[in-house]
C-alpha cells in the first residue's frame, strides 16, 4: 500500500528520549488522558508502544480538524513508537452515531473504498510512512471474519446500561427518537479493533471519548493491558463557533492549494489563534504566547505566521511565501489576484443571485441570496445588496463574493 511521504520532520526528539520530556510533548494540547500514570508507566517500560487511530472513510477528504490527532500520532512516531492507522472500512458501513440525533445513512462499498484511498494519501502528508513507523490496517480484516456466535460473545461483554451512558443515546431515548441496534454495535466494533491490534494508546477527539473508553473495557475483558485513551479537543471551524466540518463548509482541507489554504486561515477570528497555534503547529508555548498577545504582536502579523506555518507544513516554504505575498496583493494592496479566472456567463442581463450561483460561488440560490443580502457581493467594487438586482454584463467585470472568492465575468 503506497502512501505519500511527509516532507517535513517536525519534531526533533530522539527515539526513547527522557520520559519527562517525552511526556510533556505528548500531552501538549490534550483535553483528557485516561490515565496519565498509565501512560507514564508505558513510556518508562522502554518498549515500542502501539499507537492506534481509527478513521472511518465517510467522506473523500480530511481537513485540519482531522490533522490534530494525526499530528499527535506523528509525535508518538518521532518519540520512537509505532502508529497503527485503522481505516474503518467495515465500521463505516454502520456509521459512527457520535453526535447524531438520527441514524446515519449506510454507505455503499464503492464509496467507502474511494474515500479510504484519499484518506491514506492525505494522512501520509502528516505521518512518517516508513514501514517500521506505520502499520495500516482495514478493520474489515477481522470484523468481516466474525461469526454470529462471535458477535454474540462480544455483545455479552457490554451492558445496555453502559450504552445508555452515552449522551446522545440517552437524549434520543428521552425524546422518543429511535436508536437502531446496529448503532449499539458501533462502539463495540471500534473497541474490538483495539483488542485485535493490542493497542497501547488510542487517540481521538472529544467526540470519540465513549468509543475509545469502550476499548479499555473490552481489552480488560480479554485479559489485555488496557490502552491509554488520549482525547484531543475538536478544532473550531473558520466560523469561530462550530467544530470544523466539511458539511458545515467551515473547513480547510489538507489537500487545499496554497493560496486557498492561506486565505482561509487568515479568515479565522482572532480569538481562535491560540487554539490553532497549539493544535496545528510545533511552535514553543512561549512563542505562541507572544504571538497571540496583541500588545506584543499585531493580530494581522500573528495570523500571517500561523497561515505560513500551516501552508509550509502541507506544501513547502516557497509556496507559503508566495501565498502570503498573493494575499497581501489581493486584500491589502487592493489589487486583483494574479491568477484570477474569467468565467463566461450564459445570458445578460442576469440576476445577481443566479450570477453568484452560476460562477460556482454559492451552492444554491438560497445560499447566494443570503450572501447578497449580508453585503458580501460586489461588482467592480460596488456592493450589491438587493437580491432582485439584474446585472448587465458589459465587457469584463469583476465579481467578488466574501473575502476569498473573486473572478472576472463576461457575456
Amino acid at each position: 500500500m503506497h502512501l505519500t511521504c511527509c516532507r517535513l520532520t517536525r519534531y526533533h526528539l530522539p527515539a526513547m528520549a527522557d520520559t519527562t520530556v517525552t511526556l510533556s510533548l505528548l500531552t501538549r494540547g490534550c483535553e483528557s488522558i485516561y490515565a496519565i500514570e498509565e501512560l507514564k508507566k508505558k513510556l518508562e517500560s522502554g518498549r515500542v508502544l502501539r499507537i492506534k487511530l481509527g478513521m472511518d472513510p465517510t467522506a473523500p477528504d480530511i481537513h485540519l480538524g482531522h490533522s490534530v490527532v494525526l499530528r499527535k500520532m506523528r509525535q508518538f512516531q518521532d518519540a520512537g513508537h509505532k502508529a497503527i492507522l485503522i481505516i474503518g472500512d467495515y465500521t463505516a458501513r454502520i456509521g459512527d452515531p457520535t453526535g447524531r440525533d438520527t441514524t446515519r445513512p449506510i454507505l455503499d462499498e464503492a464509496a467507502i473504498d474511494y474515500n479510504a484511498k484519499t484518506y491514506l494519501e492525505q494522512a501520509g502528508r502528516i505521518l512518517d510512512t516508513r514501514p517500521e513507523k506505520l502499520e495500516v490496517r482495514r478493520n474489515s480484516e477481522w470484523l468481516s471474519a466474525l461469526t454470529f456466535a462471535d458477535v454474540l460473545r462480544l455483545t455479552g461483554l457490554v451492558t445496555v446500561q453502559q450504552m445508555l451512558h452515552r449522551e446522545n443515546f440517552a437524549k434520543r431515548m428521552e425524546s422518543g427518537r429511535e436508536i437502531m441496534i446496529t448503532e449499539f454495535m458501533y462502539p463495540i466494533m471500534q473497541a474490538y479493533d483495539s483488542v485485535v491490534i493490542k493497542a497501547d494508546v488510542e487517540l481521538g477527539g472529544t467526540d470519540q471519548t465513549f468509543n475509545n473508553l469502550m476499548g479499555r473495557e473490552l481489552q480488560s475483558k480479554h485479559d489485555q493491558e488496557k490502552q491509554v485513551v488520549m482525547v484531543m479537543p475538536l478544532l473550531v471551524g473558520l466560523d469561530g463557533t462550530e467544530k470544523m466540518s466539511k458539511s458545515k463548509g467551515n473547513y480547510v482541507a489538507v489537500a487545499e492549494e496554497p493560496n486557498n489554504m492561506f486565505g482561509k486561515v487568515m479568515s479565522i477570528p482572532d480569538a481562535l489563534m491560540a487554539n490553532y497555534f497549539t493544535l496545528l503547529t510545533a511552535l514553543p508555548a512561549d512563542r505562541i504566547t507572544s504571538l497571540v498577545d496583541a500588545k506584543q504582536t499585531h493580530p494581522r502579523q500573528a495570523k500571517d505566521v500561523l497561515a505560513r506555518t500551516i501552508v509550509e507544513e502541507f506544501h513547502d516554504a516557497n509556496a507559503a511565501n508566495l501565498a502570503s505575498e498573493e494575499f497581501r496583493r489581493r486584500f491589502s494592496g487592493g489589487e486583483l489576484p494574479s491568477d484570477i479566472e474569467t468565467k463566461k456567463i450564459a445570458a445578460s442581463p442576469v440576476g445577481i443571485v443566479a450570477l453568484v450561483r452560476e460562477v460556482g460561488f454559492a451552492s444554491s440560490n438560497s445560499d447566494a441570496r443570503r450572501l447578497v443580502e449580508q453585503g458580501g457581493v460586489s461588482i467592480n467594487g460596488d456592493k450589491i445588496t438587493d437580491a432582485k438586482a439584474m446585472i448587465e454584463i458589459t465587457g469584463e467585470m469583476v465579481l467578488k463574493v466574501g473575502k476569498l472568492k473573486v473572478c472576472k465575468v463576461e457575456a
